[in-house]
């Protein structure tokens, strides 16, 4: 399946976004390189999932700028999105709780195929197009460490049986299947236990060993990440420090 993800670097200065009710988030300011894994802290209601959206070129921030692999936001949201997923995002990327594991692999798999690839893919002959995409699919499946074997019904097992950490492993797994450059992942500690937990940063450290960039919002960020928060005084100060230091 193709080669190795290449991550892209991000980067925000003095990044908001103002709603009708004000401020989802405001001041942000960071930097990372490719293949960092970025965590949005912060407790619920803060704005974290808006500036993961602002981020994967979802949703257009209204102060500051963001730097995505060279392309700049928000004046090129279309682009970004080209190159980023987003999985477990809440109203956006909602498992269907009746299909099964296969047909949401294989639906994801039909669509990125369809939209994602190039028109010379489409031209190749059907074999070799259903033996792409399966690869595509396992390829996607281990990178999320989803193993179909211990489902209850394997890959017939329905969304509303898996666990709630099989269902983020899924979730990820249908927006790895596109080989994005930059994953964005939602929630990705709620109502988890520790051990959970730690399966979960386990994971995508190594989604982002193997290149890709990741950017996931959390109620408490690990050790050893890119922190990012969205209370405004702190983002405002990580701001002034950034833009201090691009002068010196």
């Amino acid at each position: 399946m193709g080669g190795t993800v290449t991550g892209v670097g991000v980067t925000a200065l003095g990044l908001g976004l103002e709603g009708p009710r004000g401020w989802a988030f405001r001041g942000v300011s960071f930097e990372a390189g490719p293949g960092s894994l970025i965590t949005i802290e912060g407790p619920s209601g803060s704005g974290r999932t808006c500036l993961l959206l602002a981020l994967t070129g979802r949703m257009k921030s209204t102060e500051g700028t963001a730097d995505v692999g060279g392309t700049v936001l928000p004046k090129r949201m279309a682009a970004v999105r080209r190159v980023s997923a987003l999985a477990h995002v809440p109203g956006v990327t909602d498992l269907e709780p009746a299909l099964t594991v296969a047909e949401h692999l294989h639906e994801r798999a039909l669509l990125q195929r369809r939209f994602g690839d190039s028109l010379r893919g489409l031209l190749r002959p059907r074999a070799e197009r259903k033996s792409e995409q399966r690869a595509r699919i396992d390829t996607a499946l281990t990178a999320a460490g989803l193993d179909l074997e211990t489902l209850p019904k394997g890959a017939r097992t329905a969304v509303r049986d898996l666990e709630r950490l099989e269902a983020l492993r899924l979730s990820i797994a249908l927006a790895l299947i596109g080989r994005p450059r930059l994953l964005g992942v939602d929630d990705t500690d709620l109502k988890l236990s520790d051990a959970e937990r730690a399966e979960v940063w386990a994971l995508l450290r190594s989604i982002t060993e193997a290149g890709t960039t990741v950017v996931a919002v959390c109620s408490e960020a690990p050790d050893g990440t890119v922190e990012v928060s969205t209370n405004t005084r702190d983002g405002k100060e990580a701001a002034d420090a950034l833009a201090e230091a691009g002068r010196a």
